[in-house]
């Protein structure tokens, strides 16, 4: 396929559109027939057979050969071929990045994990990002032409449509997205990295039909994506999910954000990690307590997970008392959607149910019976990949929507 495929669809016109949709359709149900191909899209047998035919000869889709039937004629059954086009996700995390390249029907075919990277919003690690994910485009040894999109996770406000990133990066006057494609050399699109995340659980994690859905961030920051109808919510701009940024807590500790008083300030991996050294620094003992002493290297955020994970008390109490202001807050969540699943992913997600009971706890204590009962509340099946898997799944849908 190479470069033929976004020629056609930055050419527009009909048969562009019906094009898309038919791969939308295939990204979304797996392969079919013609007939159950016509009857979704609405359009005659004949004219879904003329497009089936044109993008099998263009190498879009493979014919899988006859679908079994109990009686009657057994019809072909086609699906998208796997070799005709690939896409990069790329998952920026504070202090590394997960970059992943899935082929044309959606399975995962190289990622690397943990790359290390500093996220400071400078235009030298901007530079950086660029060449890592161009090293990785050269290493995993597809053709070039083949790679059709690109996105890229960034924290913060993101408006996906315009390209434009108002949190990071944001130092010129063209969207970040153009920026990219420019700097990358291929075609570059950009999103918020919980929504991402959400998209990735939606598609390969631990949904199974469900169609409302709250996907909990808790990292370094605090965010969710929301899932209304079997559709991932964006908001006007692009901003929807700021869960971490609602003003919650009398506290006076300052906020990234320039606010005070925000949930992210006492429920998030930034809370955990400003906690746990003032209540060291207060005498209270950790496994950590000498590590924090006398390490110049700065306490990672993983190295509190292990530690709450090899059951540190401390790092346990923490976490627990996290998980009960966060809870409190998901409630008025489950109160105001009615959700179905309640997903608890981000890097604090790794402890487990020393962060979900709690939630669980307050969820029960600060809502509705009648309507929590609808939630069920579960933990990340993606985990810390739930980010590069999104990122990846988008960069492929991003191409065939509308």
């Amino acid at each position: 396929m190479e470069q033929k495929l976004l020629k056609e669809l930055e050419a527009g016109g009909k048969n562009a559109i019906l094009k898309k949709r038919i791969i939308a359709h295939y990204i979304y149900n797996g392969s079919s027939t013609i007939t159950d191909l016509a009857k979704e899209l609405d359009l005659s047998v004949p004219t879904v057979t003329k497009f089936i035919n044109e993008m099998c000869e263009d190498d879009y889709l493979n014919d899988y050969g006859k679908l079994e039937t109990s009686s009657g004629r057994h019809p072909n059954l086609y699906g998208l071929n796997p070799e005709s086009g690939y896409f990069v996700g790329v998952d920026i995390k504070k202090f590394s990045l997960n970059i992943g390249l899935i082929n044309f029907k959606g399975d995962m075919v190289e990622m690397k994990a943990d790359i290390p990277y500093n996220f400071e919003n400078t235009s030298e690690a901007l530079e950086e990002l660029c060449k890592r994910v161009r090293d990785f485009t050269q290493e995993t040894g597809v053709d070039e032409k083949k790679i059709l999109n690109i996105c890229v996770n960034i924290s913060g406000r993101v408006n996906p449509d315009s390209g434009y990133s108002f949190s990071r990066f944001n130092f010129s006057e063209h969207p970040l997205a153009e920026v990219l494609t420019e700097k990358i050399g291929y075609p570059v699109c950009i999103d918020n990295d919980t929504r991402a995340m959400t998209y990735g659980e939606h598609l390969r994690g631990c949904v199974t039909g469900e169609k409302d859905i709250i996907f909990v961030n808790v990292s370094w920051g605090l965010g969710i994506g929301i899932v209304i109808d079997g559709k991932v919510y964006m908001g006007k701009s692009g901003f929807s999910g700021e869960f971490g940024h609602i003003n919650v807590f009398d506290n006076e500790i300052l906020c990234h954000c320039g606010k005070k008083g925000c949930l992210e300030t006492e429920a998030s991996g930034s809370a955990l990690h400003r906690i746990l050294l003032e209540r060291i620094a207060g005498g209270e003992c950790s496994i950590l307590s000498e590590r924090v002493k006398h390490k110049e290297e700065p306490l990672t955020l993983d190295e509190i997970i292990d530690a709450v994970n090899k059951e540190d008390l401390l790092c346990i109490e923490i976490v627990e008392e996290i998980g009960q202001k966060l809870g409190r807050q998901i409630a008025g969540l489950i109160s105001i959607f009615n959700p179905e699943l309640v997903i608890i992913g981000g890097v604090l997600s790794q402890t487990g149910d020393y962060i979900v009971q709690p939630i669980k706890t307050a969820i029960k204590k600060y809502s509705l019976n009648l309507i929590n009962k609808d939630a069920t509340v579960v933990i990340s099946k993606l985990k810390d990949k739930a980010g590069v898997v999104g990122a990846c799944m988008l960069a492929r849908s991003r191409m065939f929507e509308g």
